[in-house]
């Protein structure tokens, strides 16, 4: 049960009867006037701002309504805008112990089994340009690190259990109202981590639900010795590879230090309706990639069935801030995968939100309205240019004969147009 309740009436915002704010260990600045920042969500952005506002001198107080921490899903690919994020969380190490450095990311035509075009992750080019590495790692190792990074600070208190229902704002803080009747939280302010179907975002911004995409995804990583012929050799090479077709696509590369191959079967449904959950299953699954060469064919019968993944994302909005609560990741910007870059942004976000909780340690408004003056425009222009990217990777007939010509003559160090996704925004230089 949260027994905390903190509200902003001067210089100091503790109450009497809690505990200091502890400064031991080098793992918090010493902030004069600490603010008490909520975190709704533990998912990964939710565990990345609770860590970046902690580690930027604050209190934090996370509150999750599942049971348990716990992600699902499978491999999940981080780019050097994400390794630069978790460097700057203090995490990159912990991630790497189990995540996967690939040589290289491929694209194959799924029908003729062809390598259309492949960029060289090890090369003077990529290292160069890109001062972090390109990982691929299991969703659950990411959450584990940044889930006992939180556990071992001595800023940020963990909750589950704890299903929030309402957000009250008032001149001096927020008050946060639970399903389950624990004492309502007080915080200086809130950052809404609670995903793709926000209930602080529908209060706040009230744009109805998701987009759904008419795609769906069935993935899951096996055991890399369950992979044979061609697949094993593929899985032993390390690389990235992503088999594009019509209207479908298939993408494999290793996790957790090589033990784990993970494989997401993507396509769109023909049976598609808003009001029913009948479409998208194993059978349009096998149909749609029916004319694909024996290497995917041979592959999807290995891909995981267990459950099946609508696929769904939002346009963009530039209202992430209202007063003293900011949204954050997918509740602020939900993406679709085929730039791989969702959690990616969710990571720049905290890293950018702990940065201006620094900038403004005692104004929690113009903090957030930094934050989000930073985030916004880079995001929406991710999120819109994922959508495009799905078209492309998803082109029939002569569409795909002409993306495939034109992505052949690209060299393995061509990174100009796509090192803007893998290169954040600069921070603010400091008032002088």
């Amino acid at each position: 049960m949260i027994a905390v309740q903190i509200i902003a009436t001067g210089p100091d915002r503790r109450r009497p009867g809690c505990p200091p704010i502890p400064t031991s260990g080098g793992q918090m600045p010493v902030t004069p006037s600490p603010l008490h920042i909520a975190v709704v969500g533990g998912g990964i952005g939710g565990l990345a701002a609770a860590l970046a506002t902690a580690r930027a001198g604050h209190r934090v107080t996370l509150v999750e309504r599942a049971a348990r921490f716990a992600e699902i899903g499978a491999g999940l690919q981080l780019a050097p805008n994400a390794s630069l994020a978790l460097d700057a969380l203090g995490v990159l190490p912990a991630v790497r112990h189990h995540a996967v450095t690939p040589p290289r990311l491929v694209m194959m035509d799924a029908l003729t089994g062809g390598e259309v075009t492949a960029l060289d992750l090890r090369s003077t080019a990529y290292t160069d340009r890109f001062a972090h590495p390109y990982l691929v790692t299991h969703r659950t190792d990411l959450h584990a690190a940044l889930l006992a990074a939180c556990q071992e600070h001595l800023g940020v208190t963990l909750h589950t259990g704890h299903t929030v229902t309402e957000a009250e704002q008032h001149g001096s803080g927020v008050h946060l109202h639970f399903a389950e009747g624990h004492v309502r939280l007080t915080a200086d302010a809130v950052v809404a981590a609670d995903g793709l179907h926000s209930r602080l975002r529908q209060t706040l911004v009230g744009d109805g639900e998701p987009v759904c995409s008419r795609y769906v995804a069935f993935r899951g990583a096996l055991p890399t010795e369950k992979m044979s012929g061609r697949m094993s050799q593929l899985a032993a090479s390390e690389a990235v590879m992503v088999w594009a077709g019509p209207r479908m696509h298939l993408v494999q590369y290793p996790v957790r230090r090589g033990e784990l191959y993970n494989q997401v079967a993507v396509f769109e449904s023909d049976h598609y309706t808003p009001d029913s959950d009948d479409w998208g299953t194993e059978a349009e699954l096998e149909e749609r990639f029916g004319g694909t060469c024996e290497a995917v064919r041979d592959a999807l019968s290995l891909v995981s069935r267990d459950r099946r993944w609508p696929l769904f994302d939002r346009a963009p909005i530039d209202t992430w801030v209202h007063g003293r609560i900011a949204l954050l990741g997918d509740a602020a910007h939900p993406m679709l995968q085929y730039l791989a870059q969702g959690a990616c942004q969710a990571l720049e976000d905290a890293v950018a939100l702990g940065e201006a909780l620094g900038r403004h340690p005692d104004d929690p408004a113009d903090a957030f309205t930094a934050y989000a003056d930073r985030r916004t425009a880079r995001a929406a222009r991710i999120q819109t240019n994922a959508r495009h990217f799905g078209e492309i990777c998803h082109l029939e007939g002569m569409g795909a004969t002409l993306r495939n010509t034109l992505l052949a003559s690209r060299g393995p160090e061509a990174f100009d147009d796509i090192s803007w996704v893998w290169t954040p925004a600069p921070a603010p230089a400091p008032a002088l």
